[in-house]
């Protein structure tokens, strides 16, 4: 278990990066300000965001260069001096390697890059598990709403010992299982973040788990400490919030957490079905809106009389 204290000393440099990301930034100046030695923050800091500060930094830099790289009438030169890149070609092969891509590519194709995103929803997250929510004003929100329908299949995980919520997990199964599941070829879509209920949660271990789904018949090679188990066929109710900009990520979550919260999925002929279909949220993209499913069944036609026309 990652101690408090750690997490404080990774915000305040998680927050120095973000103030300065156009600075130059040594591990001195990055770390002055923890009450630790260089050497140690910068341990606490891998040891609970799982990449180097320095890794970190240079991804921050590049996912924001990518976001000036959309305006077609600025020079990729400008942009790597703006983020601290010493040359074109520097900025180019750090921007390749990180990408895919080169950011001449990128401003011609302007594919949808999976960009960056600092790890602030620690307090958030936990605050909302505990049902505990930020004082917001009202506002209408439109959320789209759809049934989608899913095939008898497997699912790939790791389960983690208590977590329920994606930085508890985080601390219990480490930082590298989104990679994992991400490189598995015959997966039938992106991973997930689920939370397990009933039958589905295994005694002793966590309600929040990441997994990828893979067809029925799947035989490759499971991956080292994942389990794979059986999902039955089931519908989902599927909440997507409009896009969202980096900085009102944690709004556009709550958002749909707050329509999924009051929804009623009765005037639909449907019921919530958590025990044999776990609900999921996908990665918060900007460009998409933040997504999450939940079960649901068909109402029997004894039970829905409610729903007949008078």
């Amino acid at each position: 278990m990652i101690r408090w204290d750690k997490f404080k000393v990774v915000s305040y440099m998680q927050q120095y990066i973000e103030d300065n990301l156009n600075n130059e930034i040594t591990l001195k100046m990055l770390t002055s300000g923890t009450g630790y030695s260089m050497y140690y923050a910068q341990r606490m800091f891998a040891e609970v965001t799982g990449v180097t500060p320095f890794e970190y930094l240079r991804r921050r830099r590049l996912s924001e260069a990518s976001k000036k790289l959309l305006n077609s009438n600025i020079r990729i030169i400008d942009v790597a001096f703006e983020f601290v890149f010493d040359s074109h070609e520097g900025f180019t092969r750090a921007f390749s390697r990180e990408f895919g891509l080169t950011p001449s590519e990128f401003m011609k194709s302007r594919p949808a890059l999976e960009c960056f995103m600092p790890d602030f929803m620690r307090d958030y997250y936990s605050n909302r598990q505990k049902g505990t929510k930020k004082m917001k004003e009202k506002r209408l929100t439109p959320v789209f709403i759809q049934i989608i329908e899913r095939p008898l299949r497997k699912i790939i995980l790791k389960r983690g010992t208590k977590a329920e919520h994606y930085f508890a997990y985080c601390e219990e199964a480490g930082c590298d299982v989104w990679n994992v599941l991400s490189s598995i070829p015959e997966a039938l879509m992106e991973p997930m973040g689920l939370w397990l209920e009933g039958t589905l949660r295994v005694e002793g271990t966590s309600k929040y788990v990441q997994g990828v789904e893979v067809p029925f018949d799947w035989s490759g090679e499971l991956p080292n400490g994942f389990e794979i188990m059986d999902l039955d066929a089931s519908s989902y109710m599927v909440f997507q919030g409009p896009e969202f900009s980096d900085e009102d990520f944690e709004r556009a979550i709550e958002d749909v957490w707050d329509v999924m919260a009051d929804y009623k999925p009765e005037i639909q002929g449907y019921e919530w079905n958590d025990l044999s279909a776990p609900r999921f949220q996908l990665q918060p993209m900007g460009y998409r809106g933040y997504i999450e499913g939940r079960g649901v069944k068909k109402i029997s036609s004894s039970n829905n009389s409610i729903l007949k026309p008078l």
